[in-house]
């Protein structure tokens, strides 16, 4: 059993070790002032280099994916404060806020707070959890400053990244610690993110390395219940870390880093308390999280054709609530040589193997075998990249293999092609298959979900349980584009996709039987879950950059999806294609206005359709910052979040009986200090 309360221990060295940095003398030195929209051109935007689509460095331009580049420039002008927010300017991409530090995050369809068909990378280093598959948003964080980019493909990557890149990949990337010398230092606070804190110190080691150093804490208050009153859901935590960048020769570099975090969030929660009336209890659940990270990476340089890297990471979670308690161990090593053949083809190759060891402390009413599991997952790939006609024509061919613990041997080919019409427009098109491998809660988990009272006064409990059988999901995807650079002030950007789902998850009804333990006697009505769904989404998402002047630009983004699910024949569970969790329409519209005189004003306006069978409207969202860059080392802003809505809801309660909260409006100020 895992202790019930958060690691305080934990969570106030982390505070002390950011108050420490705070506290730390200043050198001064002179900074870099921000960055005019003019000079980053619509052009440069085009050809950012991107990794995510074949683990080689390529131009967004060139990428035959559906893929979307949040630059630090749009970090920094976005007035985010976490990642999920930041996420929200991806178009196509379903970004929900639950309470004050859950979220539901995928891509084209399924999305929940159990999402589990989204690979998220931090550099190159998996976060996704095989316990469900998915991602806990409230432990992915770092000084959002010391991000270079996050690339986001919508649409499978699981030809280089493997099983669960279903329906697409965030891709997570800090900068190198030599673009992070000398001291940072920000401070702010207001009525929703009480107070926040951020420091990083960077140097230099000897000739050829360089490092970082940085603490972060947070503490953000409770939001709002749907009926008005304040919902006790606060968040706060805190994480310090490292990272060491070292060019060893001319032809090898070594990166190093890692870092621990804990925190304590507390969620509003219904649960099955009870095996006699009135069987639930509503309290708050206070969840304890704590952990830590490291990866090492080697690249060398063979000839200026050929280069190879190997990397080592390693992970450690811990989680602790009321309902349930998670430990677990995860170590991965991947390996990738890239290289060229001749002059018109490019093969990228890899070896990759990932462990992991769990172990679990169940409370009432959710069960998993307790012995700790270890699972293992062999993977290879390889990918070719032809130039059927010279910087015009190009075909990329590849497959991933892998083998996992639970249902073998799985492969997941794609082929896709590009065609540069010249150089201002771009077709591109793909056909891809990839796979969602069962998660360890799809064959071990016991749920006693719901309880009532049956005719004569039994009690009668509902019970959902794993499938020791469960198979993969898999989905066949379509996918075409089309880029166009009407000229150097405006771009265009296009991606239709039509996706065929088999083996969905559902939840399959048993013949009840009577149960005499645990007391007091009753019913059973059993669910077990089973791949008995198929179905298809479809839609089409369009982006604009349009630069209206020199210190003026305007981001419009449009996105539809439909999903059309059905059971199978032998399915008897009624609720497939009733259930849908994702809006069919969403649109945005953000703008960069400055510096002018040292001033900013940056500004979003997101739509987001309505979730009719989660009750949810659809909701309109205005976000602003006003930012005064009042010397080359001083940055001041004011920013607010949801100014229209004193509030708004963007999501339903989960399926743990988690309470989904209110959005409220948020006003925040910060001081940032470069030195």
């Amino acid at each position: 059993m895992f202790p019930r309360h958060t690691n305080s221990l934990a969570l106030h060295c982390l505070g002390g070790a950011c108050l420490f940095f705070l506290a730390a003398s200043a050198r001064g030195q002179t900074q870099r002032s921000p960055q005019d929209l003019s000079n980053l051109s619509i052009e440069s935007l085009m050809n950012v280099e991107v990794t995510s689509v074949s683990k080689r460095e390529q131009k967004l331009s060139q990428a035959a994916a559906a893929i979307f580049v949040i630059t630090q420039e749009d970090i920094r002008r976005s007035g985010a404060t976490n990642i999920p927010d930041l996420l929200r300017m991806v178009p196509g991409l379903e970004v929900a806020q639950i309470d004050a530090s859950t979220w539901a995050i995928s891509s084209r369809g399924f999305n929940s707070s159990f999402a589990n068909k989204m690979l998220v990378l931090v550099d190159g280093r998996s976060v996704y959890s095989p316990l469900f598959s998915g991602v806990y948003w409230d432990s992915q964080d770092t000084i959002l400053a010391d991000i270079e980019r996050i690339e986001v493909i919508r649409g499978p990557g699981a030809t280089v990244w493997g099983a669960n890149a279903v329906n697409g990949v965030i891709n997570i990337i800090t900068k190198n610690s030599a673009d992070t010398q000398g001291g940072a230092l920000s401070v702010g606070g207001g009525n929703l993110l009480h107070a926040f804190g951020e420091v990083r110190q960077g140097g230099k080691i000897g000739a050829s390395a360089n490092y970082r150093v940085y603490g972060k804490y947070f503490n953000i208050a409770d939001s709002i219940a749907p009926g008005g009153q304040t919902a006790s859901d606060h968040w706060q935590a805190g994480r310090a870390g490292f990272r060491l960048d070292w060019k060893a020769s001319s032809r090898d570099a070594l990166l190093l880093e890692g870092e621990m975090y804990a925190g304590q969030t507390h969620q509003t929660t219904t649960r099955l308390v009870s095996f006699s009336a009135p069987f639930f209890n509503t309290f708050v659940d206070k969840t304890s999280e704590a952990g830590g990270n490291a990866l090492a990476r080697w690249t060398r340089t063979l000839s200026d054709k050929s280069d190879l890297s190997l990397q080592v990471s390693f992970d450690r979670t811990n989680r602790s609530s009321a309902i349930f308690g998670e430990n677990r161990n995860t170590v991965a090593v991947d390996f990738q040589h890239h290289f060229l053949q001749g002059s018109r083809q490019e093969f990228v190759w890899g070896l990759s193997y990932r462990y992991t060891a769990d172990g679990f402390g169940s409370r009432f009413g959710i069960f998993l075998d307790s012995t700790p599991l270890g699972l293992s997952t062999y993977s290879a790939f390889v990918q070719d990249q032809i130039s059927l006609v010279a910087d015009r024509l190009f075909l990329t061919v590849g497959s991933k293999f892998e083998h996992n613990a639970f249902t073998g041997f799985e492969y997941q080919p794609s082929a896709r092609v590009l065609w540069a019409v010249n150089h201002r427009q771009a077709v591109w098109g793909a056909v891809s298959r990839a796979v969602r491998t069962p998660a360890r809660s799809d064959r071990s988990v016991e749920l006693d979900l719901s309880g009532f009272s049956s005719l004569g006064g039994l009690a009668a409990i509902v019970e959902v349980s794993g499938d020791p059988k469960y198979r993969s999901e898999d989905v066949l995807a379509y996918e075409f584009g089309y880029r166009l650079s009407v000229s150097e002030r405006i771009s265009f950007d296009l991606a239709s996709f039509y996706d065929r789902y088999r083996n969905l998850r559902t939840s399959e009804t048993g013949a009840p039987f009577f149960e005499t333990q645990p007391a007091p006697a009753h019913l059973v009505i059993p669910i077990r879950f089973a791949n008995q769904a198929h179905g298809r989404t479809y839609g089409t998402e369009i982006s604009i950059n349009w630069q209206v002047a020199k210190s003026w630009r305007l981001s419009p983004c449009y996105s539809l999806f439909y999903e059309e699910l059905a059971r199978d024949p032998s399915s008897t569970d009624s609720g497939v294609g009733r259930t849908r969790s994702d809006p069919r329409n969403q649109f945005q519209l953000r703008s960069s206005l400055g510096p002018l005189k040292g001033v900013e004003l940056n500004s979003a306006f997101y739509f987001v359709g309505k979730l009719p069978d989660q009750f949810v409207s659809s909701y309109s969202r205005f976000d602003s910052q006003l930012a005064w860059h009042a010397k080359p080392w001083l940055d001041l802003s004011l920013v607010v979040q949801n100014a229209f809505k004193a509030s708004h809801q963007e999501f339903g309660s989960t399926q743990l009986g988690q309470h989904a909260t209110l959005v409220p409006r948020s006003v925040y100020g910060e001081i940032r200090w470069r030195y």
